[in-house]
């Protein structure tokens, strides 16, 4: 009998410490900080090279990043944001849809009293604690160089827009014709917005191609505009530069290629991973820089 106790209460003592070993793992899983991460769209391979990085950061630093999709649909970021607030995240960081239509999900945040970062785009209102993005205006003004410089006599230019109201066609608009202006022969012939959008790009072009007979070159908001352009040129048989914007992964191997004169090299997984990082730091109760840039290059080869 007294063996039979002893074995007994062998098995409870095991029994209890494995379940305070569970019970200890699960108030480590139930402790780790959350980090909301709104993405515009990860239709969009700047996007989802971006989200890498903030996944890979978090994943160093011991985060939990819950990443919500919004489809470049206003209403679906707030609504992004709101489940965010009900999970209960410490921070989060959006890359809005638009700088305006974002300023309501920004307030959703800061009525729950969590800090919120932006990311590539900025947002015209709300309480945003840091902006981390490459300088866009100066970006532009690359590619906007860039073009004068091949075409020292002047050239018939068009410009295709990002999606209305987003600061980074905005601002890349702005760098782009801050770097034509007062240049002798160079001329914005057309300026149509193609929402970032490949598919949209080809079709403005086509359009834009079929309205004005002479096109020495375009400049593209971002890269899949470029390359939808592209495509549309090389249909045409003519022979027009385009500059791009963003050198994702199609975009530097069609410059490689010699199709794509050029495009604007960010670096999306460095926002990301700086997100999260000042996410981190903001949690803490550290204090960090209103924008935080992130550095820019030409891709020409």
């Amino acid at each position: 009998m007294k063996k039979l106790i002893s074995i007994l209460m062998s098995l409870v003592l095991v029994i209890g410490a494995l379940t305070a070993c569970g019970a200890k793992e699960e108030a480590q899983t139930e402790g780790t900080q959350k980090i909301g991460l709104v993405v515009s769209t990860l239709n969009n391979p700047f996007f989802v090279t971006l989200q890498e990085g903030a996944k890979s950061k978090a994943e160093e630093l011991g985060y939990e990043l819950i990443v919500l999709d919004s489809q470049n649909d206003p209403s679906k970021e707030i609504a992004n944001v709101e489940d965010l607030v009900t999970r209960g995240v410490s921070a989060i960081l959006i890359n809005p849809t638009d700088s305006d239509a974002v300023v309501n999900s920004v307030k959703a945040a800061n009525e729950a009293n969590i800090p919120v970062v932006t990311l590539d785009r900025g947002a015209n209102g709300g309480d945003v604690v840091c902006h981390i993005a490459s300088d866009n205006v100066a970006g532009g003004k690359m590619a906007g160089e860039f073009i004068v410089e091949k075409f020292a006599e002047g050239a018939k230019l068009v410009e295709l827009e990002g999606i209305a109201g987003t600061s980074a066609a905005r601002d890349r608009g702005k760098g782009f014709n801050e770097a034509i202006e007062g240049k002798e022969g160079f001329e914005v012939v057309a300026k149509q917005v193609a929402d970032f959008d490949r598919t949209k790009g080809l079709e403005v072009m086509e359009n834009i191609l079929q309205a004005q007979p002479e096109i020495d070159a375009v400049f593209a908001h971002n890269d899949e505009m470029a390359l939808g352009a592209l495509q549309a040129i090389e249909a045409s048989g003519k022979e027009i530069m385009v500059v791009g914007f963003d050198a994702t992964e199609d975009a530097v191997n069609s410059v490689k290629e010699g199709k794509l004169a050029a495009t604007v090299a960010q670096q999306p997984d460095m926002i990301g991973a700086l997100g999260v990082e000042t996410a981190g730091k903001i949690i803490a109760g550290e204090t960090v820089e209103q924008f935080i840039p992130v550095d820019l290059k030409l891709v020409t080869e």
